[in-house]
């Protein structure tokens, strides 16, 4: 079994820590003018700030991401982004300096001192982290830690990959422990090296089983065809998954060599959205929450009665829909149909629905029925931008011809979508499936600019009264 991989982890943060507490001490010490005399220096006040300090960097790197695949990080990258990073760090602290100050003339006073504290945080910053990024890459070139890794395919092109894995990237940590067959009914090439562990079609299973870390596909040009469903039985895994490019690839520019003389590998992307945006777009869906369920109560109060009086039957429309990660949960809108809109089974809405009451049809045109959802946004249901959850039953048969649904579940569903922007509402599943593809987009190419665009588009869509 490996080495638990999280206890490594703790040693680049305490490393960062260190060297962040070093840079502020030998700082602080350093400029006896800023600072009252050497003797009388080291106090509570001292060890407090230097703690905090050194806290804020760990969580700015945190923020950064700087923690995520730390046994993969390559040294000299890390080098450059931290004479970045610390640059940037230390003039956030030179504008702490001048808030204390209220004599804008004294600015130049503090300039040297904080390009000297740019040099020791970037000098101890950079010894710590190259020595325990050292540390951590010879645990992996050793086999003390290693990541179990499984191929997708049995022909040429997974032997030649199995090969090379083996023979000169030991520093990837990977260890085989055996192949899946994108198809059965062909001969593998693999002969006794390593087990066969069955069809694709097991991968969920196989991973489990063998608690598999990083998957690499390596089939056939002829195979490519088998790309979408063997991504598709990757889909909610928690692996890494690597596919081998062909030539056409390749020379289209989509192959990034990560480690030099490393097997080039396409690199499925994991990390959707750098970690401080995940945390900035969560923050803004609770503002925004908070601020329109409070500030917008009187409307939802006159839309509450509206709807009551239009017809007979509750204020709210219940239904449960299949949001992030798979899970169910329930969705809420003002209701805008009669009661007994699909007493003959599921239905989707069209133009001149007759299932819809008059205040619904309105509703709809401006999107005041959606509303309600923004409760699904406080409780983490959903977001203000992602792609729009649907029930099971239309779920089951967009995947008969669009596997590749399941993608849409890696994030968040929204109130309002790149789909619904760009296509709209679909009035059957064809048209869900055509509308798939902005969704998918859109997760491709997350970023609370994309959200902020979607947005705008969809103010723009309310204000022309285009809904339906």
């Amino acid at each position: 079994m490996p080495l638990p991989r999280n206890l490594h982890i703790y040693k680049v943060v305490l490393g960062d820590f260190i060297a962040a507490f070093l840079a502020w001490t030998v700082f602080y010490f350093s400029n006896t003018y800023l600072f009252v005399d050497l003797a009388t220096s080291f106090t509570q006040e001292f060890v407090v700030r230097s703690f905090m300090i050194a806290s804020s960097w760990v969580i700015l790197y945190a923020l950064l991401g700087r923690y995520r695949n730390i046994y993969r990080l390559s040294r000299f990258k890390e080098v450059v982004l931290l004479a970045g990073i610390s640059l940037g760090g230390a003039m956030v602290i030179y504008l702490a300096f001048l808030f204390e100050d209220p004599d804008v003339n004294r600015f130049h006073i503090y300039t040297k001192p904080i390009g000297t504290y740019f040099l020791l945080h970037f000098l101890f910053s950079f010894v710590i982290k190259t020595a325990v990024l050292s540390h951590l890459k010879k645990l992996v070139f050793n086999g003390k830690i290693y990541f179990n890794t499984v191929v997708v395919g049995s022909s040429a092109n997974a032997r030649e990959v199995y090969d090379e894995l083996e023979s000169n990237n030991r520093h990837l940590g990977m260890r085989i422990v055996g192949f899946v067959q994108s198809e059965l009914s062909q001969p593998h090439s693999f002969q006794e090296q390593i087990p066969s562990l069955g069809s694709f079609l097991t991968l969920p299973l196989v991973i489990a089983e063998y608690e598999i870390q990083e998957v690499i596909i390596a089939i056939e040009p002829s195979e490519h065809k088998l790309i979408e469903q063997i991504l598709s039985s990757l889909e909610g895994e928690k692996v890494r998954i690597s596919i081998l490019p062909d030539v056409y690839q390749i020379l289209l520019g989509s192959v990034k060599v990560a480690h030099l003389f490393g097997t080039p590998l396409i690199e499925m992307k994991r990390d959707l959205m750098p970690f401080w945006q995940e945390l900035l777009k969560r923050f803004i869906d609770l503002a925004a929450s908070v601020i329109i369920l409070v500030f917008l109560s009187p409307l939802y109060a006159f839309l509450a009665i509206m709807v009551k009086i239009s017809s007979p039957g509750p204020v709210f429309f219940k239904q449960e829909r299949v949001g992030w990660q798979g899970k169910p949960f329930y969705i809420y809108k003002f209701r805008s149909m009669y009661t007994d809109a699909e007493k003959t089974g599921p239905a989707l809405s069209s133009d001149d629905d007759p299932r819809v009451t008059k205040i619904g049809r309105f509703m709809r045109k401006v999107r005041l029925d959606e509303l309600p959802q923004f409760y699904n946004v406080l409780k983490g249901d959903m977001s203000l931008v992602g792609p729009r959850p649907e029930r099971q039953y239309f779920i089951d048969l967009i995947t008969e011809q669009a596997p590749h649904y399941k993608h849409l579940q890696r994030v968040r569903p929204g109130i309002t979508s790149l789909g619904q922007v760009k296509f709209g509402y679909a009035q059957n599943v064809q048209e869900m499936v055509r509308r798939l593809k902005y969704d998918i987009l859109y997760i491709e190419n997350m970023s609370l600019a994309m959200d902020f665009r979607v947005m705008l588009y969809t103010i723009k869509i309310i204000i022309q009264g285009r809904g339906k």
